[in-house]
């Protein structure tokens, strides 16, 4: 296929097809700015040198410079989580590259569009283990919907505008530019727009007719449907259409942990979030259901438990953009490739003409499920140990601030409270690291965030253990003007690994204390790390204190402000399916779960 207009915008300050002599190193830059991009963020070194020169001459592109390059990948995976635009890392090659595969692999598990640049060592350098070469193409080849290798400064205006076309359409992801310096250096004729050949390349988005028919009849003769949303919906920006959807066939949602914010938390159809620690009326909903509309979902391992046993009596509908994720793991009685936001718009539509001659009857089933909500409301225990409730902590945090911020979570505990007690109403509010579950992942992602929606407030909540990986970026926050807000959830753990040592290795604490808030040592202190910084410290040891410093972290815009909630350790996230285990044990995990064991 060959696609000379679909990536690039069409207003050019450059004559169309009039070159200009420039170095591959400039056509990087101008191509950027050409294709839209307007925020960067990267950390520089000799393979990449050449493109920081005209980075600072006159480019138009604001560089973020970060303090570590993992930093730049979750920044710009926050970046265009929170605006659903491109995002864009920049490092040199051998280390500088290797720091981005972490972020790199992150933005493949949860389909976000990202667009890693890299310099490489000169190409005649390359299979020699010259200084600082490291074979990234190769080494994303599995984490990324592409990887370019470049060595040609003439190749450089295509190869990005291909990347960028890639990263953006079908299903959301990473591509990686890998850039050799002495393509970098040379000179040739920059023209624009440039032509873009991927053969092979050809995204499916409009769905067959008649698999939308048939997906149509199924919820319409269902008496037990439930539309089970994943964060394909949050990616093809289709919440609205689903939202209509839902109210149509009247039909129960689900949001998973990658698509909190697609459905409102408000709606009365709104079940929460299924999974190992979602709510009851949710996980058993799937269980129990007669149809699944799997909508932009996986069948994530999180979500089904023991895939074998999950909802044993549901016939499944499966959309996505994505062919080689339906019948993967469940087999699709109606499988239905395309985007989501037209294809919920052609479901409807379907629907309707269906539902005019079968009037579906939920009422039975509404009936179950309320009883459930009645019956197994979310909610927690109070602390034994005179410490915080993390979860009232987060709740509030929510609360205080509202639907139109963003949240960012790190991973464990701390993000599955956030996911659980946060109310989201829209789309594209709540980033965490789904898939990979990267620790880390909060500070810089929020930060990204930041940038892209400098008028909204931006939220990391974190643990102790994730803050302590990638705190190096508040002085980056601090530099650029970038006033984040980080909650740290700190009880002084590993707190996930923690709560499987207390459920499944009868309480052996083998190297999960952190030693950062309980007792008279803190390393470090929070407080005074925020401060080295240039950075608000707060620190939060009583309930009666929360609010008063939530507060006060939403009135302080001039600086990032970190606030160190000193929770319990002994906190735990409830509900729980045990890994492994059929979803049915939800409705006992709350009191039963250290029955279990990981292998049952």
């Amino acid at each position: 296929m060959t696609t000379e207009a679909s990536p690039v915008p069409s207003a050019s300050p450059l004559p169309p097809g009039v070159p200009i002599q420039i170095t591959g190193a400039e056509a990087v830059v101008r191509s950027l700015e050409l294709l839209g991009i307007t925020d960067v963020f990267g950390l520089p070194g000799g393979a990449i040198l050449p493109v920081y020169d005209p980075l600072m001459a006159a480019s138009t592109l604001r560089h973020i410079l970060v303090r570590h390059e993992q930093g730049a990948g979750h920044a710009a995976e926050g970046y265009a989580s929170a605006s659903g635009k491109l995002g864009v890392a920049i490092a040199t090659s051998g280390p500088g590259a290797t720091n981005l595969v972490t972020a790199i692999a992150d933005a493949h598990m949860d389909s976000v569009p990202l667009l890693a640049i890299t310099g490489q060592v000169f190409s005649n350098l390359m299979g020699t283990d010259a200084f600082q070469e490291a074979d990234i193409v190769g080494i994303t080849m599995p984490v990324t919907k592409h990887s370019f290798l470049v060595k040609r400064a003439e190749e450089i205006p295509a190869t990005i505008a291909a990347a960028v076309h890639i990263a953006t359409t079908g299903r959301p992801g990473p591509v990686l530019v890998d850039i050799t310096k002495d393509a970098q250096q040379a000179t040739f004729g920059f023209s624009w727009p440039p032509k873009v050949d991927l053969p092979g390349y050809r995204p499916i988005t409009k769905a067959h007719g008649k698999q939308v028919a048939a997906a149509a009849q199924l919820i319409a003769e269902a008496k037990r449907p439930v539309l089970y949303v994943g964060g394909g919906v949050i990616r093809a920006r289709a919440s609205e259409e689903l939202l209509a959807l839902a109210e149509a066939t009247g039909a129960p949602v689900v949001t998973t942990l990658m698509a909190r914010g697609a459905f409102p938390d408000s709606h009365p159809q709104h079940l929460g979030m299924p999974g190992m620690h979602g709510t009851v009326p949710a996980v058993l909903a799937l269980q129990e259901a007669d149809l699944l509309v799997a909508l932009g979902a996986r069948f994530d391992d999180r979500v089904t438990g023991k895939a074998a046993l999950f909802a044993p009596e549901a016939k499944v509908v499966h959309v996505d953009i994505d062919p080689a994720e339906i019948s993967k793991i469940r087999v699709a009685d109606v499988p239905i490739v395309g985007d989501l936001k037209d294809v919920l718009v052609d479901l409807r539509a379907a629907y309707a003409q269906v539902a005019a001659e079968v009037k579906p009857d939920l009422s039975e089933w509404w009936a179950t499920l309320d009883g459930l909500r009645t019956e197994y409301p979310l909610g927690f225990a109070p602390t034994s140990d005179g410490l915080l409730a993390p979860q009232y902590v987060i709740q509030r945090i929510g609360e205080l601030t509202g639907p139109e911020a963003v949240y960012a979570a790190g991973v464990g505990q701390h993000q599955m409270w956030a996911a659980q007690f946060i109310k989201y109403e829209r789309p594209n509010a709540w980033l965490n690291s789904g898939g990979a579950g990267t620790m880390g992942y909060a500070v810089p992602a929020a930060m990204g965030a930041k940038v892209a929606e400098p008028h909204r407030t931006v939220w990391a909540i974190d643990g102790d253990g994730c803050f302590q990986m990638t705190n190096q970026e508040l002085a980056t926050c601090m530099l650029n003007d970038i006033p984040i807000k980080v909650a740290i959830i700190n009880n002084s753990s590993l707190g996930m690994v923690r709560q499987w040592q207390t459920l499944f290795y009868d309480g052996r604490y083998s190297n999960t204390d952190l030693s950062t808030g309980h007792g008279t040592a803190r390393i470090p202190d929070f407080v005074k790390l925020a401060e080295a910084y240039g950075a608000l410290g707060i620190r939060v040891t009583t309930q009666d204190e929360v609010d008063a410093a939530i507060t006060l972290a939403l009135e302080t815009n001039d600086r990032p402000v970190v606030i160190d909630f000193v929770v319990s350790a002994d906190a735990m996230v409830w509900p729980m399916v045990p890994q492994g285990v059929s979803n049915s044990y939800v409705q006992y995990a709350r009191d039963h779960a250290p029955a279990f064991s990981e292998e049952d």
